[in-house]
């Protein structure tokens, strides 16, 4: 079994920074997928950013140029950069990790952290 501990999140005001931090621990496979969803109220959950075991990232629209995902593969842990943050990035961010074993995925999820961007 997977589990994963997000750790940042917060207030900050617009224009600020925060880093998002998930660490993994358990049986996670070589190929995998790491990333970053976040849920506004009333809103769907979507994607921020994924990052492959390879290193292959991507990003949402809305988080180009603003928000840099990167991962320490010794530790199991993938991180989120939130830079010149906006109050429409005012959400929960979900920590995620997709572990292929070779014939099928298994998917997880951390436990969601809070980030307001308000002043």
């Amino acid at each position: 079994q997977v589990q994963l501990v997000q750790s940042g999140g917060g207030l900050v005001q617009p224009g600020g920074s925060l880093r998002l931090s998930c660490a993994a621990s358990g049986s996670i496979f070589s190929i995998n997928v790491m990333g970053w969803y976040r849920q506004a109220p009333g809103k769907q959950r979507e994607l921020v950013a994924g990052i492959t075991s390879g290193g292959t990232t991507t990003y949402a629209d809305s988080a180009k140029g603003r928000f840099t995902i990167s991962r320490d593969n010794a530790k199991n842990t993938v991180y989120l950069q939130l830079n010149s943050l906006k109050p429409e990035d005012t959400a929960v961010y979900y920590c995620n990790v997709g572990s292929y074993d070779g014939s099928s995925w298994s998917n997880y999820w951390g436990q969601g952290t809070q980030v307001t961007v308000s002043s």
